[in-house]
């Protein structure tokens, strides 16, 4: 019989199997280490790169070898095989380990002696993930896959012409076989609808969760928005409370104010204490602030005020 049962349960011919048997990137698809490192090495033979790997507690530790420092340059040899492996998409190797040291005799316990001793084993060590495939896309290129191989047949064709009553009896034998054919057509279909029935729904659940997230976030601002109105006179208060500019400008309208309906010596007194108060502040506005220049002029401004106030109430003592 020229039908073999794979491990996944496709039925695949000798020929087919040969051809498998031949096929490195398939090979490395499926997780073969050998087939890995033979694609690596074929990769990076230009760079002057050897590689070497074991697949050790889920991750894929990988040694790169060279004659010269700069041809293990740790970015672009990083780059480049983490390019190397996401094109192969090996299965069940996710996490990939990347050592690095100057080329060395063969050693069959090469893992083992460089976690003895990293710093002094090692030029540098890094991790890198694979991306994950997408799963539908998977699933549809191995229902492919399994359909050409079912789809092939099992034994070469021959122009030899055969009696019409073996062709007939052929022809039975084979339709069980076209059924069973036509069965695992219709489960793998049925297997993917229900994967992306399952990826579509999750999406449209995370996009519903994500907008009514989203409503009663703003719902949520406005209101508090609503309920702190009165905060922000107060702000802008305590803000401007902070510039001695502001603040002696404000001391100045008051005692500008005051000035207009004073007539005794001691309200002139206190209409004179604060343009002294409002010239001191002034004076002390730093040279950083963008009204240096006009704080200097108001100083002396302010000064001669407080001075004729105080003279105001000297006359209204006698």
């Amino acid at each position: 019989m020229n039908t073999l049962i794979s491990q996944d349960g496709r039925a695949i011919t000798k020929f087919q199997m040969v051809d498998r048997i031949n096929d490195i990137v398939w090979q490395a698809h499926q997780g073969s280490v050998a087939a890995i490192i033979q694609l690596l090495n074929e990769k990076l033979a230009k760079s002057g790169v050897r590689t070497r790997a074991i697949f050790s507690d889920g991750v894929l530790q990988l040694l790169c070898e060279a004659a010269r420092v700069e041809q293990l340059e740790q970015s672009p040899l990083v780059e480049q095989i983490q390019q190397i492996l996401d094109s192969i998409a090996p299965r069940h190797i996710r996490r990939v380990n990347i050592n690095s040291r100057i080329v060395r005799e063969q050693q069959l316990l090469w893992l083992k002696e460089i976690d003895s001793d990293r710093e002094n084993q090692l030029l540098w060590s890094q991790e890198i993930t694979l991306i994950q495939p997408n799963i539908v896309k998977q699933l549809i290129k191995d229902f492919t896959e399994a359909q050409a191989e079912l789809g092939k047949p099992s034994f070469p064709k021959t122009p030899v012409s055969r009696p019409l009553v073996l062709i007939n009896q052929e022809k039975h034998k084979n339709k069980p076989k076209t059924k069973i054919l036509a069965a695992a057509g219709l489960c793998s279909l049925l297997l993917l609808s229900w994967v992306v029935y399952a990826q579509l729904g999750n999406k449209v659940k995370n996009l519903m969760q994500l907008e009514t997230s989203k409503s009663l976030t703003t719902e949520n601002t406005k209101e508090k928005k609503a309920q702190t109105p009165s905060h922000a006179p107060n702000n802008s208060l305590s803000e401007a409370s902070d510039d001695p500019f502001a603040i002696s400008v404000r001391i100045a309208n008051q005692a500008s104010a005051s000035g207009k309906t004073a007539t005794t010596s001691t309200q002139w007194l206190e209409i004179a204490a604060k343009w002294q108060r409002a010239s001191d502040l002034m004076g002390t506005v730093p040279q950083n602030h963008s009204r240096y220049q006009e704080a200097k002029i108001r100083t002396q401004l302010y000064k001669k005020y407080s001075e004729a106030a105080q003279n105001e109430a000297d006359k209204s003592k006698s």
